[in-house]
């Protein structure tokens, strides 16, 4: 592939993170940021590591996807509430061979990728990592954790392997997935409960939701109702992967998911990526999930 210009959609947490270590790597990496333009622009960006700070103090700031002109790597960080505006804002950073790669949460994002922009230039990464937006320009890292990436109903190319790499030359513990669909499902064993419930419980974080009494049966509940559809769905995710996404999200602290702040700064919620996708896969394979339909129905009440 040979990429060096990156152009990042979405420069929240994950973006200007991602975009940042890339930058921070040697990339030509460039911003589309909508509305910390002019700090950005002004003060770089920031981002606060567990055991250090990076400041990038001039970086490409754009505030049009016209003004980035056409990248070899696209990375999709916008939430996928924003997803409606894709078809709008992505063909001025394409060429032939731009490859299109989405972080975002949930599921089905890379078929609607795929459908709009064509399947070859689709990728998907799996961020297990906690990112708070502190401030304009500004990220903090609660737990490093890892980038897990894969291509779209394929296993991994060469491309693959050469971003993956770049990712891991930024600093940043990057994997291959050979099959994309079961890391998203991975994922959502984290993202159902964490998410949703810092919600339902009344907007609080995730150390103070792991203190309240019964929680941690609820949350394993939840993780096991989505294990299951995913079984359903022919992908197994052992018992033990379950207990580990509470046992590393205790020493996190006081952390708070990217949909509970999303609530709280009453923008819209990943409601149907998040809780609706697999609601559905549950449905097609007729498997019970009382507690997700309960949590979902909580959810849209809320949001």
């Amino acid at each position: 592939m040979g990429f060096e210009k990156v152009a990042i959609v979405g420069s929240g947490a994950v973006g200007l993170y991602y975009g940042g270590m890339l930058a921070r790597g040697g990339k030509d990496v460039h911003f589309l940021v909508r509305s910390d333009y002019e700090a950005v622009r002004a003060e770089g960006v920031r981002l606060l590591l567990p055991d250090g700070e990076i400041h990038l103090d001039r970086v490409n700031a754009h505030a049009s996807p016209e003004s980035i002109g056409a990248a070899d790597l696209v990375i999709v960080a916008l939430k996928t509430t924003s997803n409606g505006a894709l078809p709008a804002l992505l063909p001025p950073l394409l060429n032939d061979g731009t490859a299109i790669l989405t972080l975002q949460n949930g599921l089905d994002n890379e078929p609607f990728l795929a459908e709009t922009f064509g399947a070859e230039r689709i990728l998907g990464g799996l961020c297990f990592i906690c990112l708070n937006r502190v401030a304009p320009g500004t990220v903090k890292n609660f737990f490093p954790g890892c980038l897990t990436l894969g291509e779209y109903r394929r296993p991994p190319e060469e491309r693959t392997r050469e971003i993956a790499a770049a990712f891991r030359s930024a600093g940043i513990d990057c994997r291959l997935a050979e099959d994309l669909l079961e890391t998203r499902w991975r994922k959502l064993v984290w993202n159902v409960p964490f998410n949703g419930l810092t919600i339902a419980a009344g907007g609080i974080d995730t150390e103070r939701l792991l203190a309240l009494p019964g929680m941690t049966d609820e949350i394993k509940a939840l993780m096991t109702e989505i294990q299951a559809i995913a079984g359903a769905a022919g992908i197994r995710i052992d018992d033990a992967f379950l207990e580990r996404q509470i046992d590393i999200t205790r020493p996190m602290g006081p952390y708070r998911p990217s949909s509970l702040i999303d609530f709280l700064e009453r923008r819209s919620v990943e409601i149907e990526s998040i809780w609706e996708a697999p609601l559905r896969e549950a449905v097609r394979h007729n498997v019970p999930t009382p507690r997700l339909r309960l949590l979902y129905a909580l959810l849209r009440a809320l949001c």
